[in-house]
């Protein structure tokens, strides 16, 4: 999987342009968390390299950038979790899930 780092908060204006040409997914993954590293392998054993021509994936390392993702949950109004993934088209949270509840299918599907 060809991940996009999330890094800056300037990023945050280019997820949301660039989620009007196609759907962007932001992973928030805790490098210390076992369910997080789980439900990153699941992303991770199911993605298939044409996805990224569907959807844009950025990984948000919550250990190093933890300001980074309250900035996020504060400006989408999604309270934050960790593992999760929110899917931003048009500007806009189109779909979130953390936990066991991150699923692959639900992605694609929402993507669409």
């Amino acid at each position: 999987m060809n991940w996009n780092k999330l890094t800056s908060e300037a990023q945050i204006d280019q997820l949301i342009s660039e989620s009007d040409e196609k759907p962007v997914l932001i992973f928030k993954h805790s490098t210390r968390c076992s369910i997080s590293s789980m439900s990153l392998d699941r992303l991770l054993r199911n993605w298939k390299e044409e996805d990224s021509a569907q959807i844009t994936p950025y990984y948000l390392d919550l250990i190093a950038y933890r300001s980074l993702s309250n900035l996020v949950a504060e400006r989408f109004g999604i309270p934050h979790e960790s593992p999760q993934v929110l899917l931003l088209k048009d500007g806009k949270v189109t779909y979130h899930e953390s936990h066991y509840g991150i699923s692959y299918a639900e992605i694609k599907l929402q993507a669409a």
